[in-house]
């Protein structure tokens, strides 16, 4: 069933249970108000048929405010809600939730006691409408482990044109962003081998949940605006080709086998068609229940809202109560949202030289293989500037990845008598950053040697921007205390490459000289995520392939780029020395008060801990090759659905994960918050109790967040002064809930003592 249709028979839904609906509101406004409500409060209680309704959602939504608002509470184990805080306006509040399906909207005011009649959903598949994108998953068919190593035969040309004789990587001199880096990267066109299920689930995680929800209803149903098909595989692959980044979903699906990949996908839609639903998901239970989401829309339609920043991750209190700040990627701006007014707005990210905006290519393809399903013919990205990873100083100033320039200065290059070119030349380079000071309004950038991936502050008395090198791994960073003085680029930066002798698979200090007869090279471990220690001012980064990953130490050391030292980790996977331990693919990367290393090990659904300080063998040398340390490593399973064919896998997609390690969210000190990107939900784990909680977003269904932060606004207001921001991240906020216009959203989660707190 498509999207349209699909919204066509929940109507119908709503509509037919609207007058038994009524009818129970009725009886139970005639009964005493069950919930006190203050003059900005709207609560009451929620029924159906079986009576109270426990850990359901309640969600009031206004257009009044400047930008539209949401706000969303759970009920208590009698049902009852109650909505907090809410802006002066008019409000429609109706219920969502698990066995339920959307009831009859109520309008209300602030300051009102409203009884809600829930609706029992009239049978599974109804229900499981408002499942989130992993359960539908699930349903997918992962081939077993018996299947592998498997032969993906040669793709087809796509869209009628062969692949290139050489893959092609980065930025050419002349600012041409090539293949692989805008997405586009063409297949081989030669047989390749699947080795492992897990590279099959590299594949399928990496390759589709990184970008969206796989299961939500924009992408486990074909709409039916693209037309008739004689087959399901022949409508996936009319669907997959649609608009700008069709050659790069194909392109994902190739890595399966052309034929093979659609296959699946056809399969598994067929079944959702004919009836089939996954198992339901557990109602809010426990804290999960106390729980307040309030939302405002983010940024515009058509956007791809990168990531988004709030405070100094070293001290949360940084512009306390202020803006909040994302990067629209295919906008090239950053969106702003105000809290305290409810207004949003968009400031354009400019160039050091605005004739380079006209030379660099988007990111996104200026053509189509086939019609966009919502736009159709037009191209609505065109994204040189790419607004990027962001970050915030102790100043208030917004710091973000995104292009500065056509080229690399002369200094990055081979020749050049900088010694971080002398020891590791950047003759091709990537992005820069920018700074965003919001006292002046005024934008700065500095030009970088290097290609950038992940950007975070360390607490030195240089203020220096650590970043995660991409291509070529390592580190690389800006002294911002030289920056802010010269403004100088030469001499604010630096890099370190993470360097491999090839035949010992160790890494080294960058300055040591190979063992005789041994061969040193750089090596290309592409590093992603990127994090500092703050108890020993070590820099960490992920290198989410090939399997298991790595999580890589470095120092820069006095006389960097001299004395950079690095060490490498892998998780222990299938490792003898920690048996039934499977975790691998580390993606996102953060690190406590204590210097322990914490990671979602993506792969099979795992959350990981590895503390160094538990090493019994070298870290450094010959013998340190990578999986030397498995006692350092912990594995937390991620709670949610698995793999119906595959039970040991988790369906979610955890992208990144954000250690609190000042209490922001109220739940402890070095509370670790993960991405549930699949899920619709952030999960926080309790190392203390090593018990999770899950955070929703049931409305609009596809939240996908990616990147998030949290800010103490007021450290003496409780709960209401403290909590975490988020965003809708999805690529293509038309995914989401709303379809076409919809833009992105951008979420403040707060927990308060119990369901009722005002």
């Amino acid at each position: 069933m498509n999207e349209r249709r699909m919204t066509r028979v929940l109507g119908l839904i709503r509509v037919g249970a609207a007058v038994g609906a009524l009818l129970l509101v009725g009886a139970c406004q005639r009964q005493a108000a069950p919930v006190a409500v203050d003059a900005d409060d709207i609560g009451g209680m929620v029924t159906s048929s079986h009576g109270a309704e426990a850990g359901v959602w309640v969600i009031a939504e206004t257009t009044d405010l400047p930008t539209k608002f949401r706000k969303i509470v759970v009920t208590d184990d009698r049902g009852r809600y109650l909505l907090p805080d809410l802006p002066k306006a008019s409000y429609t509040v109706w219920v969502r939730g698990y066995g339920l399906v959307d009831s009859p909207a109520v309008v209300a005011s602030p300051g009102t006691t409203v009884a809600l009649a829930a609706v029992l959903a009239p049978d599974p598949r109804a229900a499981a409408a408002y499942y989130p994108a992993n359960y539908w998953l699930s349903l997918l068919k992962v081939p077993p482990k018996s299947a592998f190593p498997m032969t993906v035969p040669p793709p087809p040309p796509i869209g009628g044109v062969a692949p290139p004789e050489k893959p092609t990587h980065g930025v050419a001199p002349d600012g041409r962003r090539l293949a692989e880096e805008s997405g586009a990267r063409e297949d081989r066109p030669v047989p390749t081998v699947i080795q492992t299920q897990a590279e099959w689930l590299y594949d399928l995680k990496r390759g589709c949940e990184t970008c969206h929800q796989m299961g939500s209803t924009s992408t486990r149903t074909i709409p039916a605006s693209l037309g008739r098909f004689s087959s399901s595989t022949q409508a996936w692959e009319r669907m997959l080709s649609s608009g700008q980044i069709g050659r790069g979903m194909i392109s994902a699906l190739n890595r399966f086998g052309h034929a093979e990949g659609l296959a699946l996908f056809a399969d598994w839609s067929d079944r959702i068609a004919g009836g089939e639903v996954p198992p339901a998901p557990p109602r809010p239970q426990g804290i999960e229940r106390n729980v307040v989401v309030t939302m405002w829309d983010f940024s515009v339609p058509m956007s791809f809202l990168h990531a988004v920043i709030s405070t100094d991750k070293r001290n949360p209190s940084v512009n306390a109560n202020g803006l909040v700040y994302g990067t629209d990627w295919s906008a090239g701006a950053l969106a702003v949202v105000n809290p305290a007014t409810n207004e949003k707005s968009l400031i354009k990210v400019p160039l050091p030289d605005e004739k380079d905006r006209a030379r660099l290519v988007p990111w996104s393809p200026q053509s189509q293989l086939a019609s966009s399903v919502f736009w159709g013919d037009q191209l609505v990205w065109n994204d040189p500037v790419n607004p990027g990873p962001v970050t915030m100083d102790g100043q208030g100033r917004v710091w973000f990845i995104a292009e500065t320039r056509i080229g690399n200065p002369a200094y990055c290059q081979s020749g050049s008598k900088n010694p971080f070119a002398m020891n590791s030349p950047r003759d091709a380079g990537g992005k820069g950053v920018h700074v965003y000071d919001p006292r002046s309004h005024q934008f700065g950038a500095v030009d970088l040697c290097f290609r950038l991936e992940r950007i975070v502050f360390a607490d030195d008395k240089d203020q220096t921007l650590y970043i995660s090198v991409q291509g070529d791994g390592g580190i690389g960073w800006v002294n911002t205390r030289v920056w802010d003085e010269t403004h100088d680029a030469e001499k604010a930066q630096g890099w370190c490459p993470a360097v491999l002798d090839d035949k010992i698979g160790a890494y080294t200090k960058a300055n040591e000289p190979a063992e005789p007869g041994l061969d040193r090279a750089v090596s290309a471990p592409g590093a992603y995520s990127v994090a500092s220690n703050p108890a020993d001012g070590s820099i960490w980064y992920s290198v989410i392939s090939p399997i298991p990953g790595k999580l890589v130490r470095m120092i820069p050391g006095a006389h960097a780029p001299a004395t950079c030292l690095t060490e490498v980790y892998e998780p222990p996977f299938d490792n003898p020395k920690a048996p039934g331990v499977r975790g691998y693919f580390p993606e996102g990367i953060d690190v406590d008060t204590n210097g322990v290393v914490w990671t979602p090990l993506t792969g099979d659904g795992d959350y990981a801990s590895f503390d160094r300080r538990k090493c019994k063998g070298p870290l450094n040398g010959p013998t340190a090759t990578g999986q030397h340390c498995p006692e350092g490593w912990t594995i937390y399973p991620v709670p949610g659905p698995t793999f119906k064919t595959e039970p040991q896998v988790k369906t979610d997609y955890n992208y990144y994960n954000w250690v609190d390690r000042f209490n922001a969210l109220g739940l402890g000190k070095n509370a670790s918050i993960v991405d549930g990107a699949n899920s619709d939900s952030l999960l926080v784990f309790q190392p203390d109790t090593r018990q999770w909680i899950r955070m929703h977003v049931p409305y609009p269904m596809g939240f996908f967040s990616r990147f998030l932060d949290a800010r103490i606004d007021d450290a003496a207001a409780g709960w209401k002064g403290r909590g975490v921001w988020a965003a809708n991240e999805t690529r293509g906020s038309a995914l989401t809930e709303g379809g076409k216009d919809m833009p992105s959203q951008l979420a403040h989660f707060q927990i308060r003592p119990d369901p009722l707190a005002k």
